[in-house]
């Protein structure tokens, strides 16, 4: 990721010159074009250098569109009147999984840049960073992007933008950043509206953990906006949420390119390498400070990073346990966002149960393990972690519904529930009220924003979402609707253990958490799913949904049969019966000893049961 050439920079610049700023915006509303447009703009890259997306590093970020681990750039602006600042671009990723990173780099800014599409108008994620920028006081710049576009509609943007969000209009900036336009009137607006930083040089250090990533060849390399003090090369540092003590080997800033620097001060943004080897005690959102002179207190808003959804990794075809346990490992150096812990399934042999931010983060962790390692992997279906309250007072957190004690421990079960913000046309409004309702959505708030759109908020149980709501949602919506979430806690539902018997066998990595009046519906359901996709063997196999001991659905997998009594001619009746009392012995022995494979799909029909 790194060039580590030599590049040596002494020279510090006045607080008043330094402007940090990000960008924020939903999904593909081009905040990476943009971004490259000002690495242009600024000579930060030569035009041999420039690529598109240049801060999206992974192959997998330019794919998907989608900005997964948040970057940094230091661009020299010089302005018509030849004053020149320095403006700290901070790199945002952009979905709601990753929304405590993109706290964490707006706590690092002053202001931000919001991007609204003009062709597609004001998203639920938009309003969502827009929320997150307003909690940790930043000035707002709004920015139009895709005018160009022939269906563009800017004047309908900036109403909605009036309506929904409160800035006014003429505060906005229309551009194209795919074809540079107006993008010098986006860069005096930094200038001339974001405030310069606020700190003291002269304080003990206190500065911002916001990005850590590892370098095989150096350690993790930490992020860092300076709020006070300085941090020079060979200064002693401490990690406060962990009170872990490094030697400071090297500081520097990125254009994005490194450029070693000897010292940071106040207002400044840049890297540090300090010889620390694991990512997990360089967390993001924690307050790094000098060993002996430390800061009177750690800056707020730090929190662990907590998985919300769960779901068994293991490995198949050629790949083996070891080859998946050393791809988790490495995978972790790059995002210790993510955790897992060894399991063993009986049906599907040794793995590991792994815990991710959301529905997005598992499928890219995913994706990564089998491209980067090469690995075959079966994941089974996504589930949430459920807080059980034991009869003798005692609290436990499930991650896995095979851990759920017996119905004569249980007092209560309790699940997570969401904040959920949607943005809709109002003419998909009925179809999307009745998903809603099925998913024990309960409604907080409905209102119209101009003429046509609708905002909804709902509170709604994590459990119900990560089963293929997202698609429905874009399904019924015909792509229009948008939604974005937050987590606001647990509360107490009539949960059951729905298991699902393969000949009588219990499978574990198939068996749910649900609500009682769902379990009928869902066992049906998915039983006969299952009966299509699990293929026939020599013997009968018969598959189940049960509550406890109480078979709530049953389908039966016929058997494949020989027309064993083709061969006979004539004679007595019982020949044939002798024949068919041998091979109906036969398949019964066959029966106990005999194993189902159960495929990939049949894991994966979990998704689309509800």
């Amino acid at each position: 990721m790194f060039d580590w050439r030599e590049r040596f920079c002494h020279h510090t610049f006045p607080m008043d010159r330094i402007r940090n700023f990000s960008i924020i915006a939903h999904i593909d509303h081009g905040k990476s074009t943009l971004a490259d447009r000002f690495l242009e703009a600024t000579g930060a890259l030569s035009a041999r250098e420039l690529r598109d997306q240049a801060l999206d590093t992974m192959d997998l970020e330019r794919e998907r569109g989608i900005t997964i681990k948040a970057q940094t750039a230091r661009l020299r602006y010089v302005r018509p009147s030849g004053d020149e600042f320095i403006l700290n671009l901070i790199d945002t990723p952009g979905h709601v999984d990753f929304s405590y990173e993109v706290s964490r780099s707006l706590a690092a800014c002053e202001g931000a840049l919001l991007v609204i599409d003009a062709s597609q108008g004001v998203e639920a994620q938009t309003l969502a960073n827009t929320y997150l920028a307003l909690q940790n006081n930043l000035v707002l710049v709004p920015v139009i992007n895709k005018i160009d576009l022939p269906q563009a509609d800017p004047e309908q943007t900036l109403t909605q933008m009036e309506n929904i969000i409160g800035l006014p209009r003429d505060e906005a900036i229309p551009v194209s950043a795919k074809k540079g336009l107006n993008i010098g009137e986006v860069l005096e607006a930094i200038v001339e509206k974001i405030p310069a930083p606020r700190g003291d040089p002269r304080a003990p250090l206190k500065a911002l953990l916001f990005d850590s990533w590892f370098d095989s060849y150096r350690g993790v390399i930490v992020l860092l906006r300076l709020i006070d003090g300085v941090v020079r090369v060979g200064s002693q540092v401490e990690l406060m949420s962990t009170e872990a003590v490094y030697e400071v080997e090297e500081l520097g800033y990125l254009t994005p390119k490194p450029v070693k620097v000897s010292s940071l001060s106040a207002g400044e943004v840049g890297y540090m390498i300090a010889g620390i080897k694991k990512l997990s005690h360089a967390r993001i959102g924690d307050t790094v400070t000098e060993r002996n002179r430390r800061a009177a207190s750690a800056l707020p808003g730090f929190r662990e990073a907590k998985p919300m959804v769960f779901c068994g990794l293991y490995p198949a075809g050629e790949s083996s346990i070891e080859d998946l346990r050393e791809a988790l490992e490495k995978l972790r150096l790059n995002d210790s966002s993510f955790q897992y812990e060894p399991e063993n399934s009986p049906a599907l042999g040794l793995g590991f149960r792994a815990g991710f931010l959301g529905l997005l983060h598992r499928e890219i962790i995913q994706e990564r393990l089998e491209r980067e390692f090469g690995l075959s992997l079966i994941s089974t279906a996504p589930s949430v972690g459920f807080r059980v309250v034991l009869k003798g007072g005692q609290t436990l957190e499930i991650r896995n519904p095979s851990e759920l004690p017996g119905p004569h421990e249980l007092l209560k079960i309790e699940e997570p529930v969401i904040e959920a913000i949607i943005l809709t046309p109002d003419r998909y409004l009925g179809a999307l009220l009745k998903l809603i309702e099925n998913r024990r959505g309960s409604q907080k708030k409905l209102e119209y924003i101009g003429s046509e759109r609708v905002l909804l908020t709902y509170l709604l149980p994590l459990n119900e979402v990560v089963f293929d709501f997202y698609n429905q949602l874009k399904s019924l919506s015909q792509g229009y609707a948008s939604m974005d979430y937050e987590f606001i806690g647990y509360r107490e539902a009539p949960l059951v253990k729905l298991d699902i018997l393969i000949n009588r066998e219990p499978v574990d990595a198939l068996s749910l958490i649900v609500h009682r009046d769902k379990a009928y519906a869902l066992g049906k359901s998915l039983v006969e799913r299952l009966r299509r996709i699990i293929p026939r063997q020599q013997f009968e196999v018969s598959l189940q949904a049960a509550l406890g001991k109480r078979v709530i659905a049953r389908e039966t997998i016929k058997a494949f049969r020989k027309d064993v009594i083709a061969k006979l001619y004539g004679g007595d009746y019982t020949r044939k019966m002798k024949l068919l009392e041998k091979q109906k012995a036969g398949k019964k022995r066959m029966r106990v000893i005999g194993r189902v494979e159960v495929p990939q799909e049949a894991f994966l029909a979990l998704l689309q049961i509800r």
